[in-house]
């Protein structure tokens, strides 16, 4: 978003409170599809935070001029840090890579946008007073912020660089299953609950704020620093609206105060988005989107995703209640939630990334609902092992690893039983694959309490055997 004022193709989404490249002649939010008009001074107003009455052509060149001011800080030092580079911008202002030069460290320095400190004098006192709150604020799943200050005139707050990606981007590329969202859910619960404990509400909780290390440890950014929403749809309410939209309570609609129990509902939505890669509501337009999250049902994720559990389906209800009492109250409460519904269940993509991040011999990669793992073992041969969940209820699952010897024949049968008494670890067992029985070497585990090192024994060991039965009974190197 660093040309939006240059770019004849970028338009603003009320819903999303965010500027995206479209197409002017008949433009729609690229997001949320909401039908939305382009980057007029309404809404220019929204991106570059200058004085009401300025005019367009004068709000261009302002922004041109803090732009090259702040552009100028790269490679500059300023108070105790060097910047080395811009790692983003939104409406707030702008992030930067920079290194503590004291304490050698990496770290992102958010610059407040001078015009916005000109138009929203008040802002300047919110961020003070939210950014000490959030640097209270010690926990996993939170972006720690270090420090806040100013120099020469710009006001900073500096917080953990985190390197990796947003949640958005995560869904953008691949919705999540079922498990993977509820685990990510239950972090981001977590996070929420320290918060909670402190006093402290978000009240800008998206997927776009919650940014994913290359660990998968979900940490929420920017709390208390929600966007203000300006230009026409908020100029109809009451008060001013602050936030997004889309993962706006009902009763924020309402005029009501944000609370630990709007963040749980704006925690649903993004659960909601993690399942389906789309928002639940949906309008032509602003109004028509309060209205649908005012008063229409939220809709039943398993309508859209029939493979979501159950209980995953009613715990992502009871948090987007619409009433603020019939919800979790808040993030200790949703994450006790959460938790009881995995249980000890652990992301299952993380367990394996654990297993074998140090494991050369093992190259794995998603395989329908489960993954495949290649085993390379010596003298050039290699073997495929198979990792799934079971589809017992969700407390009662098993991760089942399996590798494939051959085709089950008659004439195998009883040297494959002498065979069975002598394997160390799983069995050999019977296994129908796209209706053909096949032996294979099996070994399952409670999905609740396996950990990442039984999962790397049992493939490699599974994956041995598995080629020495093959190799024995058939001679043969085909899988």
């Amino acid at each position: 978003m660093t040309q939006t004022d240059i770019d004849p193709n970028a338009i603003y989404c009320p819903a999303c409170n965010e500027v995206f490249l479209g197409r002017r002649a008949h433009p729609v939010c690229p997001r949320c599809g909401m039908p939305v008009d382009g980057l007029g001074e309404a809404s220019l107003n929204t991106i570059t935070f200058s004085r009401p009455g300025t005019s367009h052509q004068d709000l261009r060149a302002q922004r041109v001029e803090k732009e090259v001011d702040l552009l100028a800080l790269i490679d500059t030092p300023l108070a105790h840090y060097h910047i080395h580079s811009l790692l983003g911008r939104g409406g707030m202002g702008w992030v930067f890579l920079a290194r503590h030069l004291q304490l050698n460290r990496a770290c992102a320095l958010k610059i407040l946008s001078p015009s916005l400190i000109e138009r929203d004098p008040d802002y300047l006192e919110r961020f003070y007073s939210e950014g000490r709150a959030a640097a209270a604020l010690n926990h996993p799943n939170v972006v720690t912020v270090h420090a806040i200050g100013q120099q020469h005139g710009m006001h900073y707050l500096e917080m953990e660089f985190v390197p990796g990606r947003t949640l958005q981007k995560l869904i953008s590329d691949q919705i999540l299953s079922p498990i993977r969202a509820t685990t990510m859910a239950l972090g981001i619960a977590d996070g929420l609950a320290a918060a909670h404990q402190l006093g402290i509400v978000h009240r800008d909780l998206k997927p776009d704020n919650v940014l994913i290390s290359h660990q998968g440890v979900p940490k929420i950014a920017d709390f208390g620093l929600a966007k203000r929403l300006h230009g026409n749809p908020a100029a109809e309410f009451s008060g001013t609206l602050a936030g997004t939209p889309h993962f706006m309570a009902p009763e924020l609609l309402q005029g009501m105060e944000a609370s630990p129990a709007s963040d749980v509902y704006a925690l649903g939505v993004s659960m909601y988005v993690m399942l389906t890669g789309t928002v639940p509501f949906i309008g032509d337009s602003f109004h028509a989107l309060s209205r649908a999250i005012q008063h229409e049902p939220f809709p039943n994720v398993r309508a859209v995703r029939p493979d979501v559990p159950l209980e995953i389906a009613e715990c992502l209800g009871q948090m987007t209640e619409k009433s603020p009492g019939n919800r979790p109250r808040s993030g200790v409460e949703v994450s006790q939630l959460l938790q009881a519904i995995l249980g000890q269940v652990r992301d299952l993509e993380t367990l394996l990334h654990d297993a074998f991040a140090l494991e050369p011999r093992v190259q794995w990669e998603p395989e329908g609902d489960g993954y495949r793992a290649r085993v390379t073992l010596t003298d050039g041969r290699s073997q495929c092992v198979h990792i799934e969940v079971s589809a017992h209820q969700i407390s009662e699952r098993l991760l089942q690893i399996y590798s494939l010897c051959c085709p089950a024949q008659a004439k195998f049968h009883e040297q494959a039983l002498r065979l069975n008494s002598t394997i160390p670890h799983g069995a050999i067992a019977l296994r129908e694959i796209q209706g053909q029985d096949y032996y294979v070497t099996l070994n399952n585990y409670p999905l609740g309490t396996v950990d990442a090192e039984e999962i790397r024994k049992s493939v490699l060991e599974l994956a041995i055997h598995a080629d020495a039965i093959e190799q024995e009974l058939t001679g043969e190197d085909r899988n």
